[in-house]
């Protein structure tokens, strides 16, 4: 037996240092080769750590809620001769292996109860004590996924069939899984279930207001995400001089072809939604205006012919914007599903890096939040940022008479070192173009 240290590795390009958030191990449990051990929050994504070695914690060297520079040992392990040696999986790949995502979800299937702190999931615990597979006090023996990733066993429940990242949706948007009716097979529930429940309730849901905290302020150390989201809005606000324009768009057709699509063998199993119509018009709308999809800076402007389109996403740790590489090569149900992967990723906390680096051009989607409009801040590196709010029925003037139509706006911040007036304009009136008749994505 020898004694064995895990430094923290380099999970991105140029990460220096990186949060621990969360143990899944602790001193005398057993691991084995890449067991997920730790997840750390890099500049702005959570990433599972797997063990590179078998063999027995003997100590952490981190505490949950300490920043670690790139190199320094954050755990020790004592191992059996050999298995060290044993090559190490990338963080990204472990965490999104398809063995361990099926292990996870039966782990999932069989933990029927949730806690007063809610669902247990991967990356996500109750705060209490890891679970390792040692029998402690009479508890019933953990296996596999379910050792590895601190499932409490539960004597009596009733049946709550989903799936990690469904039970972490559930959490996000409020909805108690026990008052949905799964509509996937043997009662599972689906992502589309959880989202239906969500939206038949009140946006504002927790209508009780909290009680005033007894201390007269509070002071939360500015890091992590945080630290890099103020970082890089303040970048792009001083750095780009930001122009926006915007126009309301009668997307009462766009509304109809998203009701088709959902209704098509095609699209079954898959998310639609007025965003993937969105993303479509701005892919068409690129091609008349090449000019929105660039890069400033101080010797030249970098013109892309590819679209790395991205997608910015509020998640329980901030914004993060993915993009979908390539997207202008994509058909309209590869951007259905890139887009509903992509969603998915994000409000799980498990979006990389390289899912985050060298986006071209952004969508924000403040409608979801049933706000009919704001005016974007640019992703730094990109010229153009477009806004959807809100579709809601309002009078609309329609062959001289008022009708009742399905109204949106639309609109966007520019880099003005990039474009002028006319361009941005013209970008905008033929996104608004697109969602008043879709037909024109045939073309």
């Amino acid at each position: 037996m020898s004694d064995m240290t895990f430094p923290l590795p380099d999970v991105g390009e140029g990460l220096t240092e990186a949060e621990i958030v969360t143990w899944h191990v602790a001193p005398g449990d057993d691991v084995a080769l890449n067991q997920v051990i730790c997840e750390i929050e890099t500049a702005k994504s959570l990433v599972e750590l797997p063990s590179p070695f078998t063999g027995t914690v003997t100590e952490l060297l981190a505490e949950v809620g300490q920043t670690v520079p790139v190199g320094e040992a954050i755990l020790r392990v004592s191992v059996s001769g050999g298995t060290a040696s044993e090559p190490v999986a990338e963080p990204a790949a472990a965490a999104e292996s398809e063995e361990t995502r099926e292990a996870v979800a039966d782990a999932a299937a069989s933990v029927e109860h949730e806690d007063a702190g809610g669902s247990v999931l991967v990356g996500y615990g109750t705060g209490g004590a890891v679970q390792s597979r040692r029998r402690r006090g009479g508890e019933p023996l953990l296996h596999g996924a379910a050792a590895a990733h601190g499932a409490i066993p539960v004597a009596e429940a009733a049946p709550i069939l989903a799936k990690p990242p469904i039970r972490k949706l559930a959490k996000d948007l409020g909805v108690d899984l026990a008052r949905v009716a799964g509509s996937g097979i043997a009662g599972e529930i689906l992502r589309d279930d959880v989202v239906r429940q969500a939206t038949q309730a009140s946006l504002f849901r927790n209508i009780a207001t909290p009680e005033a905290p007894a201390a007269r302020e509070e002071r939360i150390p500015l890091k992590g995400m945080r630290k890099q989201i103020a970082k890089a809005m303040v970048a792009s606000s001083t750095e780009a001089p930001h122009v926006s324009v915007f126009t309301d768009v009668d997307a009462t057709r766009t509304m109809e072809f998203v009701k088709r699509l959902k209704s098509s063998p095609d699209f079954a199993g898959v998310k639609v939604s007025p965003l993937l119509i969105f993303a479509k018009a701005m892919l068409w709308a690129i091609r008349r205006s090449p000019e929105v999809n660039s890069t400033f800076t101080d010797t030249e402007i970098i013109r892309h012919h590819f679209v790395n389109l991205g997608i910015a996403a509020a998640t329980p740790r901030g914004l993060v914007v993915p993009n979908i590489k390539d997207a202008q090569d994509l058909s309209l149900l590869d951007l259905a599903r890139a887009i509903e992967q992509l969603t998915i990723t994000a409000r799980d906390g498990r979006t990389q890096p390289a899912e985050m680096q060298n986006g071209t051009i952004t969508i924000t989607n403040i409608g979801v939040f049933g706000m009919d409009f704001g005016t974007p801040i640019l992703n730094p590196g990109e010229c153009a940022i477009l806004a959807m709010g809100t579709i809601k029925q309002k009078p609309w003037v329609v062959d001289g008479e008022v009708r009742p139509r399905m109204v949106t706006t639309v609109g966007g911040s520019f880099d003005h070192r990039i474009v002028d007036g006319d361009v941005i304009s013209r970008f905008v009136a033929d996104v608004a173009s697109v969602l008043e008749e879709p037909a024109l994505l045939l073309d």
